[in-house]
């Protein structure tokens, strides 16, 4: 376990230290959070009532949800480029933990997330968000949300070491990643979606993680009505219960796919 652990390390310095050597990395750290703050509080912001609450307030919490699931990209992506340059194949030859290529890349990806999060609460702040709950609350939220997204980490890095080239990464995680963000309560409350698509959305794991943040932020509208689904009664349980069941089946997967992947 100690020497995985050291490996791993190792493996997230190495990834790291692209942050400030691939430009687009740092686009997607850095500028893409922002855009979405101030794109969606100064464009959307004045044509979405919110009863009984602030709509920049509402926002970000949903924004919070959808950068992280979309920041475990960073894990398809980078394993997926490891195995078209063929250093899949190096670090297996090397004397390291079989688990550590992968533990390290969705650790990194962890402090990716954790970057876009202090832009995007700094940016927040500018355009009038507050923490309305104890700084304990505050704490929980942003535990919860990088939690998460280390979860949502396992999940692409299965995806990762099973395309065929980086260029399919895009693609695949869109389709799946773009509804999974959009049809929740992200932007809007899902209350205010027709049919199928509200239960869609209070059942869905993004959802409940979102409700959970605004809760612990003190940011959900005083207006707003009590949940009807479990899911979002118990959003705090529910978002936690979905992230460790990614990591209970999708760590050993992506474990045994990087034994199996080679050059391609």
């Amino acid at each position: 376990m100690i020497k995985m652990i050291r490996d791993a390390t190792t493996i997230a310095r190495r990834n790291m230290i692209r942050i400030g050597r691939v430009p687009e990395v740092m686009v997607f750290v850095i500028v893409q959070p922002l855009m979405f703050v101030l794109l969606f509080a100064y464009v959307f912001g004045g044509s979405i009532d919110i009863p009984g609450g602030n709509y920049r307030e509402f926002l970000i919490a949903g924004i919070f949800a959808q950068t992280v699931v979309f920041g475990s990209t960073f894990t398809a992506s980078g394993l997926a480029e490891d195995v078209q340059k063929g250093l899949i194949n190096r670090f297996r030859s090397l004397p390291m933990s079989r688990s550590a290529v992968v533990a390290g890349r969705t650790a990194s990806d962890v402090v990716y997330n954790s970057l876009s999060i202090i832009i995007m609460s700094l940016a927040g702040f500018a355009v009038g968000w507050r923490i309305r709950g104890s700084v304990l609350d505050a704490v929980v939220a942003y535990a919860l949300l990088l939690f998460f997204s280390y979860s949502f980490s396992w999940v692409m890095a299965c995806l990762g070491l099973m395309v065929p080239t980086p260029e399919v990464v895009n693609n695949a995680t869109f389709v799946v990643l773009f509804p999974l963000t959009f049809i929740a309560n992200t932007f809007v409350p899902s209350d205010s979606l027709p049919g199928v698509l509200k239960t869609i959305a209070e059942w869905n794991p993004v959802s409940t993680l979102t409700h959970a943040v605004r809760v612990r932020f003190g940011n959900l509208p005083a207006e707003t009505p009590d949940p009807t689904a479990w899911p979002l009664q118990n959003a705090m349980l529910y978002s936690l219960g979905w992230a460790i069941l990614l990591i209970v089946i999708f760590a050993p997967i992506a474990t045994r796919l990087y034994q199996r992947t080679g050059k391609r």
